[in-house]
């Protein structure tokens, strides 16, 4: 896999190319029907010349939105490709370091890196939705819709890469239906990169994952990003109960750690006020590597909308538990006993397919 970061770009060609040669053989096939039909094969070649050339465009856009998942990994190894050219560039260089709204810091890296992978999403993806953590929400069109919806974190852990740290990395997601089906973990500096796949296994650089097998929590080695993030309650006293019983727990990963507990060296990661952009690519790498991924009440981590489509921040589930396996996770579960403060759940909607502000 390493060797072949570079056909990165060519298998994104292949999955356009894939895809028209689908869409030939499809309509060539349709338009069999309306020569025979007529009994004038050569008096119809205009005619179906004119359908082929109208359905070309409706037929490409159709096989996009009933693509698999794996068929849309050539483009978001792409994507991720194309930001760590702009990462790398950056990393452990003289930043100007801005501080947002909610206190986290941003860089021009956070920024363009961001960019470069929206213009590859644009490109080859032209009717999914985009979510970006420094960019907000793209949305395909005028029409404030889409059932495809790509989240993007350019830099997960941007004070490791700040200061030096190479243990940040770029996320990227999709989701289909609100359900995360294809995710990347993608750390250039390291030259490693997650594939998780919905019903496929893991990958690390090409090579398939399996998660450890231990089972009792007090053998468990832990992860979480900083002790920091659980000093408020509910989670304060669901995480102490945590920490207090495995065996050593462990700070300072972000999105590494997921990494790790997939390539079965860590046990469990456990983490608070999380935003979407941070967890939702872990989902597939997690399972396709045998390992369970949940809030901390064990509910399935989906994106979550308000029926005019902004952020309901509290019923975001911002509590995420990774566990490696089934077992582990449902003792994590029963330590923590998480009652999580009050959501208005009437307020809460299905998702269907993503709706854009005002939708």
């Amino acid at each position: 896999m390493l060797g072949a970061r570079g056909t990165v770009g060519h298998k994104a060609a292949l999955y356009r190319s894939n895809l028209a040669c689908s869409l030939s053989q499809r309509v060539s096939a349709r338009l069999a029907f309306p020569s025979a039909r007529s009994g004038a094969g050569g008096s119809t070649f205009a005619g179906t010349q004119k359908f082929l050339r109208k359905s070309s465009v409706c037929d490409r856009a159709a096989l996009l939105a009933r693509a698999q998942p794996s068929d849309h990994v050539a483009v978001a190894e792409e994507a991720v490709q194309a930001a760590a050219k702009v990462t790398l560039k950056y990393f452990r260089s003289l930043l100007e370091v801005e501080t947002k709204g909610d206190d986290s810091p941003v860089t021009v890296a956070d920024r363009e890196a961001e960019e470069a992978i929206r213009q590859v999403l644009r490109t080859n993806c032209p009717d999914h939705a985009i979510l970006g953590e420094e960019s907000g929400f793209d949305w395909p069109g005028q029409s404030g819709h889409a059932e495809y919806l790509w989240v993007i974190d350019p830099i997960d852990g941007t004070k490791s890469f700040i200061t030096g740290k190479p243990l940040w990395g770029t996320l990227l997601a999709l989701l289909h239906k609100g359900e995360p089906v294809l995710g990347i973990i993608d750390q250039p500096y390291t030259k490693e990169r997650w594939v998780g796949v919905k019903g496929q296994p893991t990958t690390l650089n090409g090579k398939e994952l399996r998660t450890k097998q231990t089972k009792e929590l007090m053998a468990a080695y832990l992860y979480a990003t900083s002790p920091h993030m659980f000093e408020e309650e509910p989670c304060k006293s669901a995480w102490e109960r945590l920490r207090a019983g495995v065996k050593i727990p462990m700070y300072g990963c972000d999105c590494y750690a997921y990494g790790l507990l997939a390539a079965g060296h860590a046990d469990l990661v456990a983490e608070c006020d999380m935003k979407p952009y941070d967890y939702l690519a872990h989902v597939p790498i997690i399972q396709g590597a045998g390992g369970i991924i949940t809030d901390w009440k064990g509910g399935s981590l989906k994106w979550q909308m308000l029926p005019s489509g902004v952020w309901l921040d509290t019923g975001m589930p911002g509590e995420v538990l990774a566990a490696a396996n089934p077992e582990l996770h449902a003792s994590a579960l029963e330590a923590m006993k998480f009652e999580p403060e009050g959501i208005d759940e009437d307020a809460m909607v299905s998702y269907g397919s993503v709706s854009g502000p005002g939708n």
